[in-house]
């Protein structure tokens, strides 16, 4: 239903339509006011990686699914990440989404003072993908294999399709981003 030429909700509960309000981002280029919104949408989280140039994981949580047919997925990178030059380099990556005890690990991977290449892995249990040979996360909920499809723009990210060329998952609860933190999803059940 829309609003009445009055402005007054036409929905039977009285829940009426705000007016859209502009995006301020303030002159000094922070952006916390956007970031803060933007956190307002519970998200999953997962650890994308790479097996070349050299092993390398990151921490992402623009991730989500897109066909069926074909299979594509997507996740968003930073243009300036190391795993931006990474992905492309590669032609393919992996996807662990992590299980709600993992919240550590994605700390690690989000970390910009975490070591690089195979040292980065050092401390955590993973085992290599059997199509890319990207590290796949033990104690994840799924994983997904994927080469790389298309690349799109996407302002300061690129948007990375892959076409999956596996997927597994296993029962567990999530890990999931809300608000800046990490917190639990229950399964239902």
């Amino acid at each position: 239903m829309s609003d009445d030429a009055g402005g007054r909700s036409a929905y039977p509960d009285g829940v009426g339509v705000l007016p859209p309000q502009p995006l301020a981002v303030p002159p000094d280029g922070r952006q916390r006011p956007l970031r803060e919104a933007l956190g307002s949408f519970a998200t999953g989280v997962t650890v994308v990686t790479v097996a070349r140039p050299q092993l390398h994981g990151m921490t992402a949580n623009s991730f989500t699914s897109v066909s069926l047919d074909p299979p594509l997925v997507l996740v968003c990178v930073n243009r300036d990440a190391v795993m931006h030059g990474s992905v492309v380099a590669a032609g393919s990556f992996a996807l662990s989404v992590l299980a709600a005890e993992q919240a550590q690990t994605a700390r690690h991977f989000a970390d910009r003072a975490r070591p690089h290449g195979a040292a980065q892995f050092a401390e955590v249990r993973w085992r290599p993908g059997g199509c890319t040979g990207a590290p796949l996360i033990e104690g994840a909920l799924a994983w997904f294999e994927c080469e790389l499809w298309r690349t799109y723009d996407g302002g300061d990210h690129s948007i990375f399709l892959g076409r999956l060329l596996s997927a597994r998952s296993r029962a567990a609860e999530a890990l999931v981003f809300f608000s800046g933190r990490f917190c639990r999803l229950a399964r239902p059940g």
